[in-house]
């Protein structure tokens, strides 16, 4: 008898907890006692999930992972509604439990997971003055990039048409461009330091696309799992220690008449706050900002470059028709330079076709609404969790001819111009917008013009034709490949 009340009693808690009593909420599929959706969930391929949800219960859909209430809003008009239309009713951020172990905390976020409030504002507001103070949108940050760029295809051509996979040496080429900022200086494409840095980085991009971390966020339990959250977390533990030691040199060797780098300009405003327990500038979220601006500053654009590549082996064609304009426009000998996209219009559309086909990210970061609203005339309540599906929109069938083919003419004209697409959110938007969007944009037209200026790329003759399947995870990626580059 005894058991058999504590099972009612158990069944009517989690009843009372998850009933949804409010009228014109999203409709979803049918949840099981205690754990919801997440039986149902495939997790290894969400966006597929949300996809096949989609047809059946329309674009603003809900699930519910144990006792939280999610809500996918899928589509270019719902999104837009979500991010931009309401977006001070729908960009705050849900607290997680996995964030405790990452040592993220009220007022310690840093800028990309920061709740909505005036920490985050104050954070983001000095992260974009401080960015644009060392370059961010200015010839000298370009040039910066272009030097970069540079280095790399001093490595490509050292390959003499071997093959090798570009992955790393991407990788480290474009951290080397936020590192000069927010460090002061670029490392090496031989450090052996940094190579393990970015050893430790793709173990933590790897780690986030795994069920478990996921599944940690709906079931905080196991985190105090033993030897879980250990195992799970000690890429994070090592990154954070590489970055610790790096602000720790900035601090012994500081001098607050010289600004080298972010982390200087940050140190700065420490000593303006200093001893006063609710400002936003700490050790804490020096760190976590810092961690931030690095991560956001490599993955997505040095993942786009690897489709980008991926895609000129696949698509010989497209490869030589954007060398045409190349060209055509800045030659062989000189180096492209942003004042030269303007009068590039097919390299331009390749570039943001790219960034659409791949969809490196179906997912923006998980938003929460702040207070009650509604989108599409379904009602959220405050509290609920929302995942807006970009994927939904970057291959929606609706605004795009071939939604899922590679095709540069979704950002050309008829008469070959290049046209801005609104549909086009690969750095999502609203008050959550990429940060470092002007950045990326830079980084993708330069890396790029200056790689089809200088090679040619192709798949190595012993070696089948790359798939152009995914990683289907959070970050998505290209399955590992090899290409040659044969000096022009």
């Amino acid at each position: 008898m005894l058991a058999l009340f504590f099972t009612v009693f158990a069944l009517l808690y989690d009843f009372m907890k998850r009933r949804r009593s409010w009228s014109r909420y999203p409709p979803g599929p049918t949840s099981l006692p205690f754990l919801g959706n997440i039986l149902q969930a495939d997790f290894k391929n969400l966006p597929e999930y949300c996809a096949r949800l989609r047809k059946q219960y329309g674009d603003v859909f809900s699930l519910q992972f144990c006792w939280e209430n999610l809500v996918i809003i899928n589509g270019f008009e719902m999104v837009k509604e979500g991010l931009i239309t309401k977006s001070e009713d729908t960009s705050d951020r849900p607290h997680y439990s996995i964030s405790d172990c990452y040592g993220y905390k009220e007022n310690c976020s840093g800028v990309v997971l920061a709740r909505y409030g005036q920490s985050w504002r104050d954070i983001r507001r000095f992260s974009l003055s401080t960015l644009r103070d060392f370059g961010l949108g200015k010839k000298s940050l370009a040039e910066r990039v272009t030097e970069e760029a540079g280095f790399l295809c001093s490595f490509f051509k050292a390959k003499e048409c071997h093959p090798f996979d570009p992955h790393f040496m991407i990788n480290n080429a474009v951290s080397n461009v936020i590192c000069s900022i927010i460090f002061g200086d670029r490392f090496d494409y031989d450090d052996k330091q940094f190579m393990k840095v970015l050893g430790l980085f793709q173990d933590l991009v790897d780690a986030s696309n795994e069920i478990l971390p996921q599944l940690m966020n709906f079931i905080p339990v196991l985190v105090y799992v033993p030897g879980v959250a250990s195992k799970l977390f000690s890429a994070q533990d090592n990154l954070f220690d590489f970055l610790k030691g790096i602000i720790t040199e900035h601090r012994e060797s500081w001098d607050p008449n010289v600004r080298r780098d972010f982390i200087d300009a940050f140190l700065e405003e420490l000593e303006k706050v200093k001893g006063d327990p609710r400002s936003s500038f700490n050790e804490l979220n020096l760190l976590l900002t810092v961690g931030d601006l690095f991560t956001a500053g490599t993955e997505t654009t040095s993942t786009t470059l690897r489709f980008g590549l991926l895609y000129m082996i696949l698509y010989p064609d497209v490869q030589n028709r954007v060398q045409e304009e190349i060209d055509k426009v800045i030659g062989r000998e000189r180096k492209p330079t942003m004042d030269d996209r303007a009068n590039m219009p097919y390299t331009n559309a390749v570039i943001h076709e790219i960034q659409r086909y791949a969809d490196i990210v179906p997912f923006s970061v998980p938003h929460m609404t702040s207070r009650d609203t509604e989108v599409k005339g379904f009602f959220l309540p405050k509290g609920t969790t929302l995942m807006f599906n970009l994927s939904s929109v970057l291959k929606d069938e609706s605004i795009w001819a071939r939604p899922y083919q590679f095709y540069p003419e979704h950002f050309l004209d008829a008469d070959g111009q290049f046209i801005k697409r609104e549909a086009f959110l690969p750095f999502s938007a609203g008050r959550r917008v990429c940060l470092g969007e002007q950045l990326a944009r830079m980084e993708l037209f330069l890396f790029y013009t200056m790689f089809l200026q200088q090679f040619t790329f192709f798949i190595p003759r012993d070696k089948p034709r790359p798939s152009e399947e995914t990683t289907s995870s959070t970050i998505r990626a290209p399955m590992p490949y090899q290409l040659c580059a044969e000096v022009r």
